[in-house]
């Protein structure tokens, strides 16, 4: 996985600063997130894994796919993937494109896993106490793990908190 992200790396640096030359960086946004979407597709995923399928007729094929939600310069991109055969980085550079752009918007996604059903009032406490410690907006994204026993596990782009019970007792058996 980390190699993916390495290879995925500077095609998400390069778009991430295209969108942001040209001012459209939520079109770009959207454009990734519908070709990660489709690269997705199990049949879709072996036509372009089978080394029989050409590079026109692949071309040829995802861009009638994509004919009506991306066009320019996506077009173009597509086509480079294509050709250097990085299709299946596609949702890693959706990915790294995001964490660019929320970076540079001043927020953070992050992903609260709490053993119980978080209330509107605990999920607000949680996202202030979040932002004085990571010094950015953060847009909270909760679920419930009924694995924990007890607490909570926060995730951050590459920070994690680990809160939870079991986090707990797991450092404390490492202490003694």
């Amino acid at each position: 996985m980390s190699e993916l992200a390495t290879l995925a790396r500077p095609y998400a640096e390069a778009v991430f600063k295209r969108a942001k030359e040209v001012g459209n960086s939520q079109e770009w946004s959207d454009t990734l997130a519908f070709l990660s979407a489709i690269m997705q597709d199990e049949s879709l995923a072996a036509i372009v894994s089978n080394p029989r399928v050409g590079e026109d007729k692949l071309t040829a094929l995802l861009l009638d796919i994509c004919q009506d939600q991306i066009a320019g310069e996506a077009n173009n991109f597509l086509k480079l993937l294509i050709e250097n055969s990085r299709l299946i980085l596609l949702p890693q550079i959706a990915e790294l494109f995001e964490n660019y752009k929320a970076e540079d918007e001043g927020y953070v996604d992050v992903d609260v896993i709490t053993a119980y059903a978080l209330t509107k009032a605990e999920e607000q406490s949680f996202a202030t106490s979040l932002k004085k410690k990571l010094n950015k907006q953060v847009n909270i994204h909760a679920s419930v793990d009924k694995t924990l026993m007890g607490g909570f596990l926060v995730k951050a782009g590459d920070s994690v908190i680990d809160g939870s019970i079991s986090g707990q007792l797991q450092q404390l058996a490492k202490r003694i």
